[in-house]
């Protein structure tokens, strides 16, 4: 019987010419992520092992993002200790406030997942890089400090998923809606430990920035991972990144999915995904009139230029309601600085918006827009659990860029065409 990518992959990386879901392997990887959150304690994980070098100091990316700048002494002393290890090692991969972004929009930028790879990360969102055709998971501080030590990590190989979407995606739908739709329909536990492999005419007209947003979004169905078949989009995203040779797998005809999933998603509309799970989605029409006291434009799953671009068509010329906050964050320096060039800040700033520094702030809760008692946010996030962005008695609403752009023009949850943008 064939293989899926996902297999295909992991069989190359345990030196197997095959695997079957279920079985347990040792493999090798390709990278070894951690960021400020993470890291301290798998940096005391690794010291305890007692070997004195990381297995592959290029192989190794820590990036501090979550609380940098550092808010306060605790945060401070994280950055620092991951600081300290970074420079002991000669970690090649460290990327300095200055340097950094949000990790998962800063890797594939800097080319360090390619199609085919194998990387883990202490971040559950590790499964964007699925978007490049690379086995990409999150893993905990533990099983971080073993990889930076062996250079290995044990998987139980994960059945597959197939979800098959068909049709031209209508205006003002992306990524973002199509993953909500997704995981709308399937639940937070329904891929559970599974690969989800995306595919379809719709996907193959999808720009790279909404493959990464869907693979970023596969924890949220509970997914061990989420990818996507190389093709020239990808292998035009990586060009001019890639600095070492990879491997493009593709799935074989005959290989098994415990679950095929076919959607027509030509007359989809922008999807909102209510309190306090991702899979209470539902189309922009049925949200009714939600009040909202801030919006969040940014974060691993929409910081990328094309999410800004989309918030800047919405917002030109334009001005926030004056009961709304309004955020938004580049994913990386190199987004914030072509957004700059673009003039989009102009756009942002001259509608009321602040723009921040690249930070996972504010997605977490941690710092760059917390939540009151009683506050809705709508945010381009990719989790609304309770508490999520702040207070306990906080709502979040996710969403994509131009719904979020257009609900801070509103005032309550609103789609573009509702402020007057076409």
């Amino acid at each position: 019987m064939g293989m899926t990518i996902s297999e295909k992959i992991l069989a190359a990386h345990a030196g197997k010419e095959a695997v079957v879901p279920g079985e347990l392997i040792q493999a090798e990887v390709d990278l070894v992520l951690g960021n400020d959150i993470t890291s301290p304690m798998a940096i005391r994980e690794f010291e305890k092992i007692g070997v004195d070098r990381v297995f592959d100091r290029n192989k190794v990316a820590l990036v501090p993002d979550h609380f940098t700048p550092n808010k306060d002494i605790k945060s401070a002393e994280q950055a620092k200790q991951v600081r300290d290890f970074a420079h002991r090692h000669g970690i090649v991969n460290y990327f300095e406030v200055g340097q950094m972004g949000i990790e998962h929009c800063l890797l594939p930028e800097q080319g360090l997942t390619l199609p085919g790879d194998l990387i883990i990360g202490a971040d559950s969102h590790t499964c964007t890089y699925g978007a490049v055709g690379a086995f990409s998971t999150g893993v905990g501080s533990t099983d971080m400090a073993a990889a930076m030590a062996l250079g290995e990590v044990w998987f139980k190989v994960p059945e597959s998923i197939k979800f098959i979407y068909h049709g031209k995606l209508p205006r003002w739908v992306g990524g973002k809606d199509l993953i909500l739709f997704t995981i709308g329909k399937i639940g937070v536990d329904g891929a559970l430990y599974q690969s989800m492999e995306f595919t379809g005419d719709t996907i193959d007209a999808l720009s790279m920035e909404g493959r990464l947003t869907m693979a970023n979004m596969a924890i949220e169905a509970g997914g061990k991972n989420g990818i996507f078949a190389v093709d020239q989009a990808t292998l035009d995203y990586i060009k001019p990144r890639a600095k070492r040779p990879y491997t493009i797998y593709a799935s074989d005809p005959d290989a098994h999915y415990s679950k095929v999933y076919e959607w027509d998603v030509s007359r989809l509309e922008p999807q909102v995904s209510f309190p306090h799970l991702p899979e209470n989605a539902r189309p922009l029409s049925q949200c009714g009139s939600v009040a909202i006291d801030q919006s969040i434009i940014g974060s691993c799953t929409n910081g990328r230029i094309e999410d800004l671009r989309e918030a800047a068509e919405v917002l030109k010329g334009r001005k926030v309601n004056s009961n709304v906050r309004l955020i938004v964050i580049p994913g990386t320096q190199a987004i914030w600085r072509q957004a700059m060039h673009e003039g989009l800040f102009d756009i942002f700033v001259e509608a009321g918006a602040v723009v921040s520094t690249p930070t996972c702030g504010p997605c977490l809760g941690g710092h760059m827009g917390i939540l009151a008692k009683g506050e809705r946010a709508v945010a381009t996030t990719n989790r609304n659990f309770v508490g999520r962005m702040g207070h306990p008695e906080s709502e979040v609403y996710l969403a994509g860029p131009a719904v979020a752009a257009a609900s801070a023009i509103a005032g309550r949850i609103a789609g573009p065409e509702e402020v007057g943008v076409k």
